[in-house]
C-alpha cells in the first residue's frame, strides 16, 4: 500500500466513510483497509504517514506488513500497473490485464487469475467484464471443461481503440444534434456543432490510422 492510499483512507475516515466505500474507492479488499485502521490507531487514531513509516519499520525487522493482493511481478511491472491507473482504469482490471498481457501465451482461466493475483473470483470477474467489453480481452469457451478462457491477443489494441473512437463518435453525434436544437446560430449551438466537429473529425481519422496501422499487429 502506498503512502497516497493511506492519505486517501484518511481523508474517507474524516469523511466518515464506511470501510467498504474507502475499500471500493482504493480498489482494494474491505479487509485490507480494516487491517490497515486496526493496525494503525482505528478510526479515530489513524494518521497515514506514520502508519506508512510503522509498515517500513515492520519490514525491515522482518515482520511481514499488512497484506495487500499481491502480484507475482517486479518494480517495472508495478510502474505499468500505476501508469494505467493514471490513465483511468481501475486497479484491479489494470493488473489481471498486465496478467494476461505477459502470460505466456496470453491466456488464463478465471481460477488462476485468481490464484496468481491471490484476489477473489468476483474481483476477477469484474475486471475481466470492463476488459471484454473495453475490447482489451476475448472469451473463449473451453467445451470439454466448461470454463471460460480469457484471451489477450495481438489484436487486442485495435479493437480496443475501434471500440474507443465509435463510443466518441456516438458522443459527437449526440453533441450535434444537441446543437441543432438549442439552434446553430445560438451561442450554445454554436459551441456544441464546433465540440461535435471536432470529436467526430480527430475520432474519424484515429480509425482510419488504426486501419491503415493494423497490419503492424500481425
Amino acid at each position: 500500500m502506498t503512502q497516497r492510499d493511506r492519505d486517501r483512507i484518511a481523508a474517507g475516515l474524516a469523511d466518515g466513510l464506511a470501510y467498504a466505500e474507502i475499500a471500493r474507492r482504493l480498489d482494494r479488499p474491505t479487509s485490507t483497509i480494516t487491517r490497515e485502521v486496526a493496525r494503525n490507531g482505528g478510526p479515530a487514531g489513524y494518521r497515514p504517514q506514520q502508519a506508512h513509516q510503522a509498515t517500513i519499520q515492520r519490514a525491515r525487522r522482518g515482520t511481514p506488513a499488512p497484506p495487500r493482493a499481491a502480484t507475482p511481478l517486479g518494480g517495472m511491472e508495478e510502474e505499468l500497473i500505476e501508469m494505467a491507473v493514471g490513465a483511468g482504469m481501475p486497479r484491479m482490471t489494470a493488473r489481471v490485464h498486465l496478467d494476461l498481457v505477459l502470460s505466456e501465451d496470453g491466456r488464463r482461466t478465471a481460477a488462476e487469475l485468481t490464484r496468481r493475483l491471490k484476489v477473489s473470483p468476483a474481483s476477477v470477474s469484474v475486471a475481466v467484464n470492463y476488459l471484454v467489453q473495453q475490447g482489451f480481452v476475448r472469451r473463449e469457451r473451453d467445451p470439454q471443461r466448461r470454463r471460460d478462457i480469457y484471451v489477450v491477443d495481438d489484436d487486442a489494441w485495435y479493437h480496443s481503440i475501434v471500440i474507443s473512437e465509435r463510443q466518441t463518435l456516438e458522443t459527437a453525434r449526440a453533441t450535434m444534434a444537441a446543437a441543432e436544437t438549442y439552434g446553430l446560430d445560438s451561442p450554445v449551438g454554436q459551441r456544441l456543432a464546433k465540440t461535435g466537429a471536432f470529436l467526430e473529425r480527430v475520432s474519424l481519422d484515429i480509425l482510419e490510422s488504426a486501419g491503415r496501422w493494423r497490419a503492424l499487429l500481425a
